[in-house]
């Protein structure tokens, strides 16, 4: 008898336990978060610097509101967009806005803008003179040999007094508009990212920030003539029609705080500005 009796004793202390967690215990977790440890996957290809760069920075942030930022790293301008076009990034950050819509167009690819994040100024880079008027007749001169980039880098050389273009000539200049060369640069053509390693063998390179600062150059120190005010607003991407998915838009919110601005110009004093 006395068996059975501790058998139901047990039984009942088990009972008892198990209303007290249904009411008490069990009243509160319903009221918490639920939390599964589960986040949306939001993988965004970039360049290192300062790209990837201000993507870790807020990449804490967004682990706080379920989003888990993978940073997918390139070396150069095409990729990005071929792997957002297919799916395998959810968005892009490299590229400014001509950029991105001549590509898009070319390729009859639907990408567009989500938000404005910074400017990098194109600079003027040599390690052979430390000023431009010491640029000597028939000097070779590296630009980054996309269309939009080149472009941009023939205005600069403009802007610099090197040579002039055809009237109303801008981001879509080529070789071919030139109609002043009073030095008689010779105007070589190579991808952005490879620029800085021809230093050794050009006697100026136009350089984007991002592939100067990745060759440790200080685009507002070493530069011997910098973009001022420059439209070329590096942005992200994605594809048409996700514009409104939420873990994107937090990504977006994310990039263009007070913190991230701060951070922009502490970090970079000057060599990348805040577009926001």
């Amino acid at each position: 008898m006395q068996f059975k009796k501790a058998i139901v004793s047990l039984a009942a202390l088990s009972l008892l336990a198990l209303g007290v967690a249904g009411c008490g215990g069990g009243d509160k977790k319903a009221e918490a978060p639920k939390d599964n440890g589960k986040k949306v996957v939001l993988k965004v290809g970039a360049t290192p610097v300062p790209h990837a760069e201000i993507l870790n920075f807020v990449k804490p942030q967004l682990a706080k509101e379920g989003v888990d930022l993978q940073i997918v790293e390139f070396t150069d301008y095409v990729k990005p967009n071929l792997s957002l076009a297919d799916k395998e990034l959810d968005a892009n950050y490299f590229q400014h806005i001509p950029y991105l819509e001549k590509f898009a167009k070319d390729r009859n690819m639907k990408l567009v803008v989500l938000t404005k994040v910074h400017i990098e100024p194109m600079g003027v880079y040599s390690r052979k003179i430390k000023d431009l008027k010491d640029v000597k007749d028939g000097a070779r001169v590296g630009i980054p040999n996309d269309p939009t980039n080149g472009g941009r880098a023939l205005v600069l050389l403009e802007k610099a007094g090197l040579l002039k273009l055809k009237e109303g000539k801008d981001i879509t200049a080529t070789k071919q508009d030139i109609v002043s060369n009073p030095k008689h640069l010779d105007i070589v053509e190579a991808e952005a990212a490879m620029l800085p390693r021809s230093l050794d063998d050009c006697d100026i390179a136009v350089i984007n920030s991002n592939f100067a600062m990745e060759a440790k150059l200080n685009p507002v120190k070493d530069s011997l003539f910098i973009e001022k005010d420059s439209p070329y607003a590096n942005v992200v991407a994605i594809r048409e029609g996700d514009d409104k998915r939420p873990e994107l838009q937090k990504l977006a919110k994310a990039l263009t705080t007070p913190e991230v601005k701060k951070f922009i110009e502490d970090k970079y004093k000057g060599a990348v500005v805040p577009a926001f």
